[in-house]
């Protein structure tokens, strides 16, 4: 029996950056007919339903979100092709965090945080999950960024349905390394 963790990335991947991996197409704000996606997904998964909910219900990152009536579902955030979340700006906490790599802090440190192949870059109020986050690409390091000073200025700031705060780039400016 596939196992949650590998339901949930392989609905990441399908999600988030290769809907035509599954034979489906998102609508403009990223929702997929569920029964389509059971339908056309790699048998290997044997996707149910029940699977899906229970992946959607239980992930700790809440990456998934579903319709008021079940039918449809799509990725919360962290998209590589064109969708509108229809997400609406807010106002952050004064300090946000980013967790990366030190093979990266170069690189930061010249250029800030872009969104590379995302949307838009992923900040959390939580430090251990800021920490969880770098370790998945080498030796963890924290990055504090003055959100609330960079709302302050203008820049525009939005929250997920899944709690991450996201913009559109950190300048250097509003990058402090944590540790």
């Amino acid at each position: 029996m596939m196992d949650s963790e590998k339901i949930s990335k392989y609905l990441s991947y399908i999600l988030r950056h290769n809907p035509a991996a599954a034979n489906l197409e998102l609508d403009h704000q990223g929702w997929a007919d569920l029964q389509e996606l059971i339908l056309n997904s790699d048998a290997s998964y044997q996707l149910t339903k029940e699977k899906i909910m229970e992946v959607v219900a239980t992930s700790d990152k809440k990456r998934f979100a579903l319709s008021d009536d079940h039918s449809k579902i799509r990725a919360n955030q962290g998209h590589s092709i064109k969708v509108d979340l229809k997400l609406e700006e807010a106002v952050p906490p004064e300090l946000l965090y980013h967790g990366t790599a030190t093979r990266f802090l170069a690189n930061i440190e010249q250029e800030g945080l872009l969104p590379m192949k995302r949307h838009h870059v992923h900040l959390t109020r939580d430090v251990g999950i800021a920490r969880q986050v770098g370790s998945r690409y080498g030796i963890p390091v924290i990055l504090a960024i003055r959100s609330g000073e960079m709302h302050r200025q203008g820049i525009p700031f939005y929250r997920s349905q899944n709690g991450v705060w996201l913009t559109e780039k950190v300048t250097t400016e509003f990058i402090q390394i944590e540790q």
